[in-house]
């Protein structure tokens, strides 16, 4: 394969920062077409964009396409300054436009990459420059208060937010070395190295190194709520404005699932043309957003061979997508199936119509029990059949010593944890994690699809969290965690309007646990997990009512949480079943 390079091109913007690009092309006159990725990490890593999941970038070119790579403004070697989000969708537009102005670019592009490479594909395609004609994003979200900063049920990802925004100002600071305060540069290197120096330490508004070398993350913990700082730079709410096409690949273990699931389903439906909602892909696998789990190999849980990257072919499913919408090849017939996701328990690939699977049947499975939960060895149950009798499993939630967490959609080896299908044993020890467990299983029952946990709760705190863990339990007693989620009571019917719970009141609250796609096989048991707590993964709730974010050791407070079921309040974990006939 042969091609011409240019290296550092300054391509102009509309307030007159220029910035750095590389362009690869095929040999030869051209024109080509054209496949973008904007990137902050750093455009001169041409392998991977830092994230193995992508697709080869020299198959793009040996296919025929002119890759171009950027570094978003303030990274690398473009000028400005870095503040996620904001600049990424008039940048966006203004390099589609200069690009089809090139003579090596045919007139047509698409853009892909994962990330925080995906950002700037959503917020690039609303209203985009008709020059654009699909997207590509790989582990990305079109919300960005949802996923990755904060969370469908209003609390923080701490992990997420301190984890990304801690290496992206050590990453600032060594942009401008000679202006570089080495206090700053040691309490930040410190962090990186050390998860409780990362997560601990209270109030979060305290990272001085952190928000002096990414101011932005100080307006992250100012805005806790999804208002307008976040309205602004969620494409998804733009989704009639967004005409073209979107390849989707995801990972059920990876801290985007849930908004990678949700801007498909939303673009189906009111996506801005026939073409944006026809032309949705989406391909799931049982892997996680940290490097070395795309083999979907986890120290709890091995998925097999064919659960890898490698096996799922995602350059050539890149390749094919774009050669159907941006290079416009109709000489190939389009695959009916518009979904292929990974079935975990029988550990084998699927291709599917749609999203939600069009024959899931939401079933409700109630907790039941005589009101001592607490622990996996308690009393409680999961059954199909309606409670019984009126009770109530009671815990208390100290913010001192939180529930840890242990697997799940961490980006990577938070406080000792690793991210993926984690063995909740020792979870499940604690008195204040809540089990409720299905009989053994006589045959496999498919849960496919969004799962929702409804409770009846109260609390003796003016505001606190509940949290819920669907967990596939082993024959040999591994309880393998599948997919998670939390709601802030004070978020409880609004993430704009935050109102307190009347502390003793029995109210109603929905738990949006995200997605999963798993067969519970014959001599398994299904789980449900219920606390007030999953940290770092989620921000600790002060239970104060207060601002959570400046709140310090010494205001935290002991919550008393109580979970209420029976006829009266048939609090319920809703499972997506998938019934077909058993395949050989």
């Amino acid at each position: 394969m042969r091609f011409v390079v240019d290296v550092d091109v300054a391509v102009p913007m509309r307030d007159g920062i220029a910035l750095a690009t590389n362009v690869w092309r095929p040999e030869g006159p051209g024109p080509f077409p054209v496949l973008l990725v904007r990137t902050p990490y750093g455009k001169d890593d041409a392998g991977t964009f830092g994230n193995p999941k992508l697709p080869d970038v020299f198959a793009f070119v040996e296919a025929g396409y002119a890759v171009v790579a950027q570094d978003v403004r303030g990274t690398s070697r473009s000028p400005g300054t870095f503040t996620p989000g904001t600049h990424e969708g008039d940048d966006g537009a203004d390099t589609l436009t200069w690009l089809a102005e090139q003579p090596w670019c045919d007139g047509t592009a698409g853009m892909w990459g994962g990330s925080y490479m995906g950002f700037t594909q959503w917020l690039a395609a609303v209203d985009a420059a008709p020059v654009l004609r699909a997207i590509a994003p790989v582990m990305s979200s079109a919300d960005l208060y949802r996923a990755p900063w904060y969370s469908p049920g209003g609390a923080l990802s701490q992990d997420a937010v301190l984890t990304w925004s801690t290496l992206s100002a050590l990453r600032n600071l060594r942009r401008e070395p000679a202006e570089a305060d080495p206090a700053d540069a040691a309490a930040l290197l410190s962090s990186v190295d050390d998860p409780r120096l990362l997560h601990e330490p209270l109030p979060l508004t305290g990272r001085d190194a952190v928000t002096r070398n990414l101011p932005w993350f100080g307006e992250v913990l100012d805005h806790p709520g999804r208002d307008s700082f976040w309205q602004e730079v969620a494409a998804i709410d733009h989704c009639g404005g967004i005409t073209v096409p979107a390849l989707q690949v995801g990972g059920w273990y990876d801290v985007f699932i849930g908004e990678t699931v949700r801007s498909y389903t939303t673009m189906r439906r009111h996506g801005g043309s026939a073409a944006a909602r026809d032309g949705q892909r989406l391909l799931i696998g049982p892997w996680a957003h940290a490097d070395g789990t795309d083999l979907g190999t986890f120290p709890d849980r091995s998925f097999g061979l064919a659960a890898s990257i490698k096996s799922a072919d995602v350059t050539g499913e890149h390749l094919r997508f774009f050669d159907r919408w941006v290079r416009g090849r109709t000489d190939v017939p389009d695959d009916p199936h518009r979904v292929r996701i990974f079935v975990m328990g029988v550990d084998r690939w699927r291709d599917e119509l749609d999203w939600p699977l069009p024959d899931t049947r939401h079933t409700d499975f109630f907790l039941s029990g005589q009101g001592r939960a607490n622990t996996a060895s308690g009393d409680g149950v999961l059954s199909r059949d309606t409670a019984p009798v009126e009770a109530v499993d009671t815990f208390l939630y100290d913010p001192r010593r939180p529930v840890p967490t242990v697997g799940g959609t961490v980006l990577a080896g938070a406080s000792g944890a690793y991210p993926g299908p984690a063995d909740q044993a020792a979870v499940e020890a604690r008195e204040d994690v809540l089990c409720f467990t299905t009989a053994v299983l006589d045959r496999p029952v498919e849960v496919t699809g969004h799962v929702t946990l409804v409770l009846h709760v109260s609390s003796s705190a003016p505001d606190t969290d509940f949290t819920g863990k669907l967990v596939d339990v082993h024959p040999d007693g591994r309880a393998i965690l599948l997919c998670e989620g939390v709601q802030r009571a004070r978020y409880r019917d609004s993430l704009t309007a935050p109102v307190p719970l009347e502390p003793g009141t029995v109210h109603e609250l929905t738990v949006d646990m995200s997605v999963t796609s798993n067969v519970f096989l014959p001599g398994h048991r299904i789980r449900l997990e219920v606390s007030s707590s999953n940290f770092p993964r989620y921000d600790r709730n002060t239970n104060t009512g207060g601002t959570i974010a400046a709140d310090t050791e010494d205001d935290l407070t002991v919550a008393v949480n109580r979970v209420h079921h029976g006829p009266a309040r048939p609090s319920r974990l809703v499972l997506p079943l998938i019934e077909r006939p058993t395949e050989d």
